[in-house]
């Protein structure tokens, strides 16, 4: 609030910080899973993510189906339980990299800084930055994260600081430069601004 006092003025009165963190299970599917849920949900409705995702995990007993098992399944049994085209080739992807090694386990990702494990994790076909940026804050609880492509935050700067059109990264970027090293809690707000634009 000392930093920036224009954000602090809603920081203030949107009350106290509160962004829920779930962690990771301690399993070794834990981040897979994850991933497997995050391609399965991109750009449908929550609903529709959850049906989806649940005939997907039916596969594979309750869990997406095993890495090995994703590679050697025919795209047909995946499109069969809704995924499109892109996402089949992007689930086939993460099991892929699963299986070489290059997605981290759960246990390894608490010694991996943010930029390492957005570099890994983005590798995988449909996973870009801002799906890690939402894995690093709410399931890893990073402090420092800011996901300049994420609409409602950007959004919540635009109600802030003004502007006739949502700031670009550069923009965000610099004026996040304050707000370090708590630019996860900052982003929090913007997304309560748009909730409470007040």
């Amino acid at each position: 609030m000392k930093a920036d006092p224009v954000l602090g003025a809603h920081i203030e009165r949107l009350g106290a910080y509160a962004l829920q963190v779930e962690p990771f299970d301690v399993g070794p599917g834990a981040v897979y899973t994850a991933l497997a849920r995050s391609i399965t949900s991109q750009q449908l409705t929550g609903k529709a993510a959850a049906t989806i995702f649940g005939r997907l995990c039916a596969l594979g007993d309750g869990a997406p189906p095993a890495p090995d098992v994703v590679v050697a399944m025919d795209d047909t049994v995946l499109r069969a339980v809704g995924l499109s085209g892109s996402k089949a080739r992007a689930l086939k992807d993460l099991a892929a990299h699963v299986i070489a090694g290059t997605v981290p386990t759960a246990a390894q990702l608490p010694a991996l800084d943010d930029d390492t494990i957005i570099q890994q994790l983005s590798a995988v076909r449909g996973i870009g930055p801002w799906s890690v940026q939402m894995m690093l804050m709410f399931r890893l609880g990073r402090p420092d994260v800011l996901p300049v492509l994420d609409y409602g935050v950007r959004k919540g700067f635009q109600l802030v600081y003004g502007g006739d059109a949502l700031p670009n990264a550069k923009t965000m970027t610099e004026q996040a430069k304050a707000w370090r090293p708590w630019r996860s809690m900052a982003s929090w707000y913007l997304w309560r601004v748009v909730d409470s634009p007040g």
